[in-house]
């Protein structure tokens, strides 16, 4: 049975592959299995959540005294993961007691801060790859009328490493990557994925007292955050392109306040009421200089020459050779602050300010600065 189905993303096929979760699961069930019967297990066959059936190579097998321990190689299909093929591997051992211990070892992150799935001190291994594991170990037992209970210990010894890559030194899981996956299979550019990490991340810092927060879209924004406006970025969120979403998670988190930050080529189109920056989205930068260049009484030729633009830095320049910049942002960021609160409908406050790497802070809400200081203050 193939493993990697295919979806259509994008205009084009992509391969699906299976979670670390999968793999963990079908670890800890071929090692049990070996366990149990004597048997070697090259193979072992494995429903997900989702309800897919994957059969998975079992590889690295090592018999011990009291336990086995083997791998199965991560497969991504198309998905840009930094785990993929890495091996995650199960070591199982017989307990004189009832019950089955599951925890991670090398290369398994343990939490280190409230708000995740897991408590703190515990192995980063989620709700449902731990179900997962528990499950396929109970059905070995079940099978081989086996009544005594298990440790199950998953690693895999590439994650310290692989961590770095990844958000968990963010969300407070240290020296080790997690055991992931809801539904037991990888699916490609998963923005759902990026998103559900956006909302955790918000609600690690709302479960740790920080209810006002900044909110970036990306690097650029961070380093403007902590180099011009001096706040730490272990209080900010970055959203890539899914501003909606952001301000979504924080309306369902209860969270008091949101400031964002970014640089006027992402947040130039909220002005447009545009919430997902991605350029496949929408691109109506160019739209908007221009329709607020010619309120300000900008010419026919010069609205003509800013839609010509290619990059936001050179529309700027033409407004400033115009004298019409500060005019221009000014009715640019009544036009942010308006969508801002649209879609937060009140409940919470939500300020932006706007910045380029060349001429620094564009633009702001009318309560940003307020919001940038009772951040601040926060932090203290």
């Amino acid at each position: 049975m193939k493993n990697n189905s295919e979806v259509w993303v994008e205009q084009k096929k992509m391969r699906t592959g299976y979670t670390t979760g999968s793999c963990a699961a079908a670890a800890a069930k071929a090692a049990v299995c070996m366990l149990l019967s004597g048997e070697v297990i090259q193979q072992v066959r494995l429903m997900t959540p989702k309800g897919v059936e994957l059969d998975l190579e079992v590889e690295q097998i090592q018999r011990r005294q009291h336990g086995v321990r083997c791998a199965v190689r991560k497969d991504s299909g198309d998905d840009p993961d930094v785990t993929n093929g890495i091996y995650v591997y199960a070591e199982v051992r017989k307990e004189p007691e009832p019950g089955i211990y599951l925890d991670g070892g090398e290369g398994i992150g343990r939490i280190t801060k409230k708000g995740l799935e897991q408590p703190v001190g515990a192995a980063a291994i989620n709700r449902v790859p731990r179900q997962m594991i528990l499950e396929a170990v109970k059905e070995q037992s079940i099978r081989y009328g086996y009544q005594g209970g298990f440790s199950v210990i998953i690693s895999a010894p590439e994650g310290k490493k692989l961590a770095a890559k990844t958000f968990n030194p963010r969300l407070g899981i240290e020296n080790g990557i997690s055991i992931l996956g809801t539904s037991g299979i990888v699916e490609p550019m998963s923005e759902k994925a990026l998103t559900d990490t956006i909302f955790l991340e918000m609600k690690m810092l709302k479960e740790n007292g920080i209810d006002r927060c900044c909110v970036v879209p990306g690097n650029y924004g961070r380093d403007f955050l902590a180099e011009q406006l001096g706040v730490d970025t272990d209080q900010a969120v970055k959203c890539s392109n899914y501003i909606g979403e952001t301000i979504d998670a924080a309306v369902n988190l209860e969270m008091r306040s949101l400031l964002l930050i970014g640089h006027i080529g992402k947040l130039i189109k909220v002005a447009a009421g545009v919430m997902n920056t991605h350029s496949r989205q929408a691109d109506c930068r160019m739209e908007v200089l221009a329709a607020y260049a010619a309120a300000e009484g900008a010419s026919a030729e010069c609205v003509q020459a800013i839609l010509s633009c290619i990059t936001t830095t050179e529309a700027l320049e033409l407004l400033k050779e115009k004298g019409i910049l500060s005019g221009v942002m000014e009715r640019v960021m009544e036009r942010i602050d308006f969508h801002l609160r649209h879609r937060v409908g009140g409940s919470l406050q939500v300020e932006a300010i706007v910045f380029s790497t060349e001429d620094g802070i564009l633009g702001k809400t009318k309560r940003a600065e307020a919001l940038l200081k009772e951040i601040r203050a926060g932090a203290e």
